[in-house]
């Protein structure tokens, strides 16, 4: 049966029948009057043949009472409006105009037969013919109206896959929504058969002629995942509900959950059926939205020149677009990829037309290029992103971590200084606390040079580069990120591939990182090292199992999780402050200040430089060993280079 019903739809006349033209009204009332007149036929055979007693009327012949019956009838469809609707798309409102038509004509037609009868003793209609010419002509008029609907949304429902959907929440925002889905337009892909809502008193209710559910598993496994596939859930709702419990709910009953961007970008506090998506794992672990005092930065970076490192990448591009809306004189953009680059640069170019910026392809390892650059536009403000952050390819590669990690920051720390750059910040990360691999301890001695050179030219003089450090966790979507991974591999079929059943990460949005960036960089004295709020901890079996889930899939039936054991330089989890570090809060309660061990210049910058040229000799384990040196926390875990720990 399901076999012959596709080879239907597949078929030429079954492909154009939603493309249809509307009917000419025209038509549609031919139709009406052509059911009327078979209506009164039939009420007149009730009333005169199963109605014993009903008198015979000769004074007006049957097509002359019909005549008249229809001119009454076509006066009240005109008022009415009752064949202006679009029969596909009849509503309750087209079938209150019927009834409104019908009654009033038997109204008229009463009266009018009450007065001829005791004026001119003049019979015109049976009262009994009338009252079922009534009821007669209601049913044909809205059964047809009625067929005509059902018969098309069955075939919209198998041919265009129309999804049943229901919408969590009851609020103005939702009925928006119903209205949309209700207004029957051609590019509506969902049909609404209910609402659901947390509140058990609303579970009584109609809304738009639909049921509200109350927010139950039970109710949900035994009427609603009959009726409906999907679950819109209105963007008012998912400002309250918890992501851990509401939404399981639906995906462990196999129901596809959608969503809608906020309200305020609505047009006309309506929603664009276009804009209805599948609800990202991103939306679920984002957090409340960030307060960031943008006075203070649009005082820093409004008409100055800043350089952006590491710009095509998921933090350094993010950077730009928000540094942008604070006007700046020129934005610098250096990066090595070409290919990114010039996406990035098309992008720019359509939102921020009249914003000026310049790209500059260029590598931060290559000291002569950078001093060509620092001294051609002269940055007020540095921000510096660029890094290799891929644990386990530096722990295969360590000396380029030094060179690009290290190496990189102490050209453009050095550069700035000598430059009079007013701040330099520096994006850091979780992983150069107590770090477990290469690249966290790389990033740690990043660190430590731009601390230390902060203390030591400020003992110098006074109005001189503030050096400060940002570190925070994962970022939701940066290339580094599970999360692209975990998408490629549902879409591919599986399996998911998870390195430890136990292993937890800390997870921020990449705009809700910059924002804190871009605070922090404004706010620091120099020498800082600011930490942000990172959250709760999210466990990533739970992440991938929510995201299978997401994709329509249940975990371990359709798509497979399977544990590849910790990568070289991995740990279970990652600490955002050293064991003997304590922190000071701000003014911001999402961002703290590190208090942390402080090294001396001189010192630091001998054993860096010795670093730089052992990992420029490509000598690995004498690279690793020297960090070692520099950073005696730094403890490799399941890596070829624990044998130095010992």
């Amino acid at each position: 049966m399901k076999d012959n019903f596709s080879f239907i739809k597949n078929t030429d006349v079954f492909s154009h029948i939603t493309s249809l033209n509307y009917l000419p009204r025209w038509f549609v009332l031919l139709v009406d009057v052509i059911l009327c007149v078979f209506a009164y036929y039939v009420a007149s055979y009730f009333s005169i043949r199963l109605l014993s007693g009903a008198p015979d009327i000769r004074i007006f012949s049957f097509i002359q009472r019909i005549i008249l019956l229809l001119v009454f009838q076509l006066l009240f469809f005109w008022f009415f409006h009752t064949y202006s609707g679009v029969l596909r798309y009849s509503g309750y409102v087209d079938a209150t105009k019927l009834l409104m038509a019908v009654v009033s004509n038997f109204v008229l037609l009463s009266i009018v037969n009450f007065v001829t009868e005791e004026i001119y003793h003049i019979v015109l209609f049976n009262y009994s013919a009338l009252v079922f010419y009534a009821i007669f002509s209601f049913l044909l008029l809205f059964f047809l109206r009625l067929g005509v609907k059902s018969l098309f949304d069955f075939m919209i429902q198998n041919i265009r896959h129309i999804t049943p959907v229901m919408i969590y929440g009851t609020k103005s925002a939702s009925e928006g929504i119903a209205k949309v889905l209700r207004s029957g337009k051609d590019d509506v892909q969902y049909k609404l058969v209910g609402f659901i809502d947390d509140d058990k008193g609303a579970s009584e209710r109609m809304i738009m002629g639909v049921k509200v559910y109350h927010l139950d598993e039970n109710v949900l496994r035994k009427k609603v995942i009959k009726k409906a596939k999907a679950v819109i859930v209105s963007p008012l709702k998912m400002k309250e509900i918890n992501p851990e419990t509401d939404l399981d709910i639906f995906l462990n009953n196999n129901m596809s959950v959608l969503t809608l961007p906020p309200v305020s970008v609505w047009n006309n506090n309506t929603p664009d059926v276009k804009q209805i998506k599948s609800i990202q794992i991103e939306d679920l672990l984002e957090r409340p939205k960030i307060s960031i005092s943008t006075e203070n930065i649009e005082e820093h970076l409004k008409s100055k020149v800043v350089l952006v490192t590491g710009a095509a990448g998921s933090i350094g591009s993010e950077i730009i677009r928000q540094v942008l809306k604070y006007k700046p004189k020129l934005v610098v953009l250096l990066d090595q990829a070409e290919s990114p680059m010039h996406n990035l640069r098309l992008e720019l170019e359509e939102r921020f037309e009249d914003q000026n910026f310049s790209v500059f392809i260029g590598d931060v390892r290559n000291k002569e290029r950078m001093d060509y650059m620092m001294d051609m536009y002269r940055p007020d403000i540095i921000y510096h992103a660029a890094a290799y952050k891929h644990v386990p390819l530096m722990e295969d590669n360590p000396v380029e971590s030094i060179q690009a990690n290290v190496k990189g920051t102490k050209i453009l720390a050095d550069l700035a200084v000598k430059y009079d750059v007013q701040r330099f910040v520096m994006v850091s990360t979780d992983k150069a606390v107590n770090p477990t691999n290469v690249m966290g301890a790389s990033k740690r001695i990043a660190e430590i040079y731009v601390q230390s050179l902060n203390r030591k030219i400020h003992k110098e003089r006074e109005n001189t580069t503030k050096f400060i450090t940002t570190r925070f966790g994962n970022v939701l979507g940066s290339n580094g990120s599970v999360i692209p991974l975990f998408k490629s591999q549902i879409e591919k079929g599986g399996p998911v591939t998870v390195t430890h059943p136990e292993i937890i990460r800390y997870f921020m949005t990449i705009p809700e990182a910059c924002m804190l960036v871009l605070e922090a960089g404004v706010m620091g004295d120099g020498g800082e090292i600011y930490i942000f709020d990172m959250g709760s901890p999210v466990k990533i079996v739970n992440l991938a199992k929510k995201m299978i889930r997401l994709a329509g899939f249940t975990p371990e039936v359709d798509i497979k999780i399977e544990y590849t054991g910790l990568r070289p330089g991995e740990k279970l989890y990652e600490e955002l402050l050293n064991q003997k570090e304590i922190t000071t809060q701000t003014h911001n309660s999402k961002i703290m200040i590190a208090k942390v061990q402080e090294y001396e210049y001189d010192v630091v910058s001998e054993q860096i430089d010795e670093l730089i040229k052992y990992s420029a000799m490509c000598k690995n384990f004498l690279t690793v060993s020297q960090m070692k040196r520099i950073v005696p926390e730094f403890k490799s875990k399941n890596s070829q280079f624990e044998r130095l720990d010992v």
